[in-house]
């Protein structure tokens, strides 16, 4: 069984912990799974939109789109091009229940468990919606989360199907980390990093860290890790690799 990171010196003035969320906290990915909860329980009719789904896939894998565009079209095909928070906020709410309730590495909820008795401040950095990606933080205790926003040109109560800044993913994400730690007056030389990822696209957020941990890794990340000296778990068993 893997045991959580131990416990760092107290000389650090802050403690950050980094975490992506798909299929690093979660057994699978959380995207896709949310449109399809909100389409059942919302308007089934647009059920008759998934070919057109398939098609935004094909013209993503043949790089015609970005991942950009492609999760903008799946969101306006499978929710609308726009629609109320109001309306959508209890299917959040729904789906991070049943994420929280079977969707769940346990030894990932070790690690943010033991990290917290550590006093790290916990920070949730993902490319999937704060839409519904909020309600789950809420669940799991996490401090902070940064993830991908959705325009909202009308205010609060009407969401566009069409991303506000970049897609919180690789370089982007890593962006937004940077400046989460400068809004939060937080210095690199006085701060001891964590961070844990399952994919290679989190390679700048690994390597900043002053101890990163791949988890459940991608076949890419797999290779690098070892290259790079970082450690490598399955949370899946909970053995290492």
């Amino acid at each position: 069984m893997d045991a959580p990171v131990p416990i760092v010196p107290t000389e650090y003035r802050h403690r950050v912990a980094m975490y992506d969320m798909d299929r690093t906290i979660t057994r699978s990915g959380t995207y896709s799974g949310f449109l399809m909860h909100v389409v059942r329980r919302r308007q089934q009719w647009r059920m008759l939109l998934l070919p057109l789904v398939a098609l935004a896939g094909a013209a993503y894998s043949l790089r015609l789109i970005d991942r950009s565009r492609l999760k903008a079209i799946n969101l306006r095909l499978l929710v609308g091009k726009q629609f109320s928070r109001d309306e959508i906020a209890p299917l959040a709410e729904s789906y991070a229940d049943l994420v929280i309730g079977r969707g769940l590495h346990p030894a990932a909820l070790d690690q943010i468990a033991a990290d917290r008795e550590a006093g790290y401040r916990l920070l949730l950095a993902t490319a999937s919606f704060h839409l519904y990606v909020d309600a789950i933080a809420r669940r799991l205790g996490i401090d902070d989360v940064l993830a991908t926003r959705l325009d909202e040109p009308d205010g609060a109560d009407h969401i566009h199907a069409r991303l506000a800044g970049d897609n919180c993913y690789g370089e982007a994400k890593f962006a937004r980390i940077s400046g989460w730690l400068a809004d939060n007056d937080i210095t690199r030389d006085q701060t001891h990093i964590r961070a844990y990822s399952d994919h290679v696209s989190d390679h700048p957020m690994l390597h900043f860290a002053d101890e990163a941990v791949a988890t459940t890794p991608s076949r890419k990340l797999k290779q690098l890790a070892p290259k790079m000296g970082w450690q490598v778990v399955d949370w899946r068993t909970r053995r290492d690799r």
